[in-house]
């Protein structure tokens, strides 16, 4: 497959590059997803249980939100 995707002049250039660099925001998002996963998944057993269920609540808000614009992680 190949897609063509035009841009005119310097005045579009921060579009040019969130449309280059969308593939690294993806790779940021799994970042944060896994960093809340292990963190969840893993806390030690003397942290806090309102900090563990914080880091599943964000989790949680982070898949919804990528959700509600069809994107997903997997």
């Amino acid at each position: 497959m190949k897609i063509t995707i035009e841009f005119d002049g310097t005045e579009e250039q921060e579009e040019v590059r969130t449309a280059l660099d969308g593939w690294k925001w993806k790779l940021a998002m799994w970042d944060l997803d896994q960093e809340l996963r292990v963190k969840s998944k893993y806390a030690p057993d003397e942290d806090d249980p309102n900090v563990v269920e914080a880091y599943y609540t964000i989790r949680e808000e982070l898949r919804d939100i990528l959700n509600s614009y069809n994107l997903n992680l997997d």
